[in-house]
């Protein structure tokens, strides 16, 4: 081979060579999450360790019944990004709110949940961007409070979760797998799913819920005009629930989806179908039961089926769009 071949290799090669690096550095490897089955009750599954898919590499779940994991908002029960609801028919809805405020997401009998909106006021619409901060959780005479705390600048790494049970400070090592258990009945078990911003918190044989807090990005601000500022990065919950033997009289925001004769009144066809009802769910305060959709307390009623049943897990989000809640199964 004669030198100006020899040359006009080595010349490809490293063409080749910085090609190769120039798009490794556009197109970086993403490393996804992985993530288990930490039920007993499903051992085919149990503490087997699969990878998030590509479409959501750092926010899914493992279906322990399927054995596949899942991307979080897009199991039923979830409230995700805008707030986008998928109630227990199926349908995907968004509720705004208002910012500064509380909202009933489930009334029942023997379990109520309210959800706290934070937001933003855009001078060019007529609604405010809502994320959900914080829900209240009444079961029996206890209340549950899980929120994200307020804060400017984002680090993955520093857990944002703030946790209490009728007034007492909740406190979980930063460490994935740590388990925190009530004395209460029902009993109360919160456990972390990531070492942090993320946790399972279940009420035996009423409910559960994965929460993650995640913020708005400064590209998500940009995109949609949030104008977020160094100040507050509107910190937020990210919510999939799971519930069981609710009663047929049950309401709120996305607990009136889960009865039996319920008929969806939002317009499915259009392509952000919006759930009305402002005033019938606006609660007085976080652990409020004065909504006007409030089953709270009642007496003679009985679960809508016989023996313990369980209901799609529903993935709401708060983020993307600033539209409130919006959830789906």
């Amino acid at each position: 081979m004669s030198s100006v071949s020899m040359k006009m290799s080595l010349l490809g090669t490293w063409v080749l060579i910085l090609w190769l690096s120039a798009a490794a550095m556009a197109f970086p490897v993403i490393k996804p999450r992985f993530v288990t089955c930490r039920s007993f009750g499903f051992p085919r599954c149990f503490h087997i360790w699969l990878a998030c898919p590509i479409s959501c590499p750092h926010t899914c779940m493992l279906n322990c019944v399927t054995c596949t994991p899942v991307c979080s908002c897009n199991m039923p029960g979830a409230i995700c990004e805008d707030p986008r609801f998928v109630g227990g028919d199926g349908i995907t809805f968004y509720f705004h709110g208002h910012k500064d405020q509380d909202f009933c997401l489930v009334s029942d009998p023997n379990l109520h949940i309210n959800a706290h909106f934070i937001g933003k006021r855009n001078p060019n619409l007529t609604r405010d961007f809502t994320w959900v901060q914080s829900i209240g959780v009444r079961v029996g005479d206890h209340k549950l409070l899980v929120a994200a705390k307020p804060t400017s600048t984002w680090d993955n790494a520093i857990d944002r979760l703030d946790m209490s049970l009728s007034g007492t400070a909740i406190s979980l090592p930063v460490t994935e797998g740590s388990t925190w258990r009530s004395q209460a009945e029902p009993p109360i078990t919160i456990t972390r799913t990531t070492n942090a911003n993320r946790v399972t918190v279940e009420v035996a044989n009423v409910f559960r819920v994965s929460v993650a807090v995640v913020a708005i990005t400064a590209k998500e601000s940009r995109v949609h005009g949030y104008n977020i500022t160094n100040e507050d990065c509107f910190a937020h919950l990210e919510l999939g629930f799971k519930f069981y033997n609710l009663s047929d009289i049950v309401d709120g925001v996305l607990g009136q989806t889960y009865r039996s004769n319920y008929v969806s009144k939002t317009k499915v066809n259009v392509r952000m179908p919006v759930m009305g009802g402002t005033n019938k769910f606006f609660s007085s305060h976080i652990f409020a039961t004065d909504c006007s959709a409030s089953r709270f307390g009642s007496i003679n009623v009985v679960s809508s089926s016989n023996g313990a049943s369980q209901y799609p897990t529903l993935q709401c989000r708060s983020g993307m769009g600033g539209n409130g809640v919006v959830c789906k199964r």
